[in-house]
């Protein structure tokens, strides 16, 4: 299984990799913001999941998902946004949007686990 995880925080994204990793996950691609990550996932294909956070620079969370949905070769991947974005609202706007899940921050692994179906 890959994983491309997409957050501007080099921390979020060495904590997801430990969980990931403790759940046996060890092929991850890592981007610093949505264009790296449309970047990386474009050349990193296949790509099982996105870990996708929503407030970043150059481009968010929201116009990754919204431009990644848009793309047939991206069909298949499973989008999951963590994020300390919590309103109901938000959450409604990201599933419509194309997002397969959603995790609040901080989660732990086991939330990882159960939103990846492992």
């Amino acid at each position: 299984m890959k994983v491309l995880l997409v957050d501007d925080s080099s921390t979020m994204r060495r904590i997801q990799t430990n969980q990931l990793n403790a759940l046996g996950i060890t092929d991850i691609v890592e981007a610093e913001n949505g264009q790296d990550g449309l970047d990386k996932l474009a050349a990193s294909m296949p790509v099982d999941f996105v870990l996708l956070d929503w407030n970043m620079p150059v481009k968010n969370g929201l116009e990754f998902l919204t431009e990644a949905r848009a793309n047939a070769a991206f069909a298949g991947v499973k989008i999951i946004m963590c994020t300390s974005e919590s309103e109901k609202a938000r959450v409604l706007e990201a599933l419509k949007a194309g997002a397969n899940n959603y995790i609040v921050k901080p989660f732990a692994a086991e939330a990882i686990k159960e939103k990846l179906g492992l």
